[in-house]
């Protein structure tokens, strides 16, 4: 039987040159393709959660062993609690007893927390090791799986221990998307919108008009809403590979969105919803500003709020929203850095935003969530 057709997007950055493969079937052919970038490894270690692994680890650890590779298997909570440093000390110890050494191959299969966490393990097991990112979910597919950010939460705020440590390779099988429930998958829809915003406009377009095939996960729009959402990840991230500069703009709704995972405790929203809520409460600020235009920031919101239902959160304080914001790790010194659109396909990154006005977007946006 013919493979199917893969799409091959490359990641050029100063410490590390990957491609990113994106097509139907690469879960089976993951083991091959690994042993062209490790010919002579021998054991893939396989980071994973259970609840992944009973749906996809069979596929996996057949298409390791056709290519010669030996899997084993360590699994972990994939959900957001779980995404601290003692989940990385406990993953670490399990690859000591298996015998992992400094030539070690890891690969991550799972979410964005799988990946963060299995890219952070890897980071600093024996001062680094090889990994690759297989990423079974929307969100790790066209966001968090691709550029090299690791790490882990603390209590005061999200990624706040990390690393940046590239992959040698990124496997997207959009089949994997089809068991997602879809609340999962439209959390990481909202991830492609933040693509579509910051610089994509045919993209946005596209989402404007085929929302419902993308929602129906149809094959053609599946392939189209990856591989552009990864073409501009893997060149913005090739550009400017520690976040010094253009990086951020892939910040877009995350400042926001960050302190509000945080303030719920990392219980009550996706992070890709999340990020919708900060989406629209900067867009929402940019209009208050005049930096964005009416017009603009309405089919922004309308596209946002085009994927479904957010849900409620509970009563917040702005002032308190406000001051999370401080825990930001994107700020500078005292200054909160703000990613702010500027029309659709492009934004800006200021921190010349007046204390009211953040208040005042918070405000709208806590009155808008309350009312869900």
């Amino acid at each position: 039987m013919p493979r199917a057709r893969v799409a091959t997007i490359w990641v050029r950055t100063a410490s590390a040159r990957y491609p990113v493969w994106v097509g139907a079937g690469l879960l089976r052919d993951a083991g091959r393709r690994l042993r062209g970038l490790r010919p002579r490894a021998r054991r893939l270690y396989v980071i994973s959660s259970p609840r992944v692994w009973r749906l996809w680890g069979r596929e996996v650890a057949r298409g390791a062993r056709a290519a010669g590779l030996r899997s084993e298997t360590l699994l972990m909570d994939d959900r957001e609690e779980a995404k601290r440093l003692a989940t990385v000390e406990r993953l670490a110890e399990g690859l000591l007893r298996r015998g992992a050494d400094r030539d070690a191959l890891l690969a991550a299969v799972g979410g964005g927390v799988v990946g963060d966490v299995a890219g952070y393990l890897a980071a600093g097991y024996m001062r680094g090791v090889d990994y690759v990112q297989i990423p079974t979910t929307l969100v790790g597919q066209v966001d968090s799986a691709i550029g090299g950010k690791t790490g882990v939460n603390l209590r005061g705020g999200k990624n706040l221990l990390g690393a940046f440590h590239q992959p040698l390779a990124v496997l997207a099988d959009p089949r994997a998307l089809a068991s997602l429930p879809a609340r999962e998958f439209r959390a990481g829809l909202y991830e492609v919108v933040k693509a579509a915003v910051i610089g994509d406009p045919a993209l946005f377009r596209y989402l404007e008009r085929r929302m419902g095939g993308v929602l129906a996960r149809e094959e053609t729009a599946l392939r189209t809403i990856l591989v552009r959402s990864i073409r501009l990840k893997a060149c913005v991230v090739s550009a400017d590979e520690r976040e010094r500069g253009l990086r951020q703009v892939l910040n877009f709704g995350h400042t926001f969105g960050h302190a509000l995972e945080t303030l719920t405790g990392y219980q009550r929203l996706r992070h890709g919803e999340a990020v919708a809520y900060g989406m629209l409460a900067a867009t929402r600020l940019a209009a208050r500003l005049g930096r964005v235009s009416a017009h603009e920031a309405e089919r922004i919101v309308a596209l946002v709020r085009a994927v479904g239902p957010l849900p409620a959160l509970p009563p917040l304080s702005p002032e308190r929203t406000y001051a999370q914001l401080q825990a930001d790790k994107k700020r500078r010194g005292a200054e909160r850095v703000f990613i702010l659109p500027r029309g659709v396909g492009r934004v800006e990154i200021t921190s010349d935003v007046p204390r009211s006005a953040v208040l005042s977007a918070l405000r709208d946006l806590i009155r808008l969530a309350a009312a869900r």
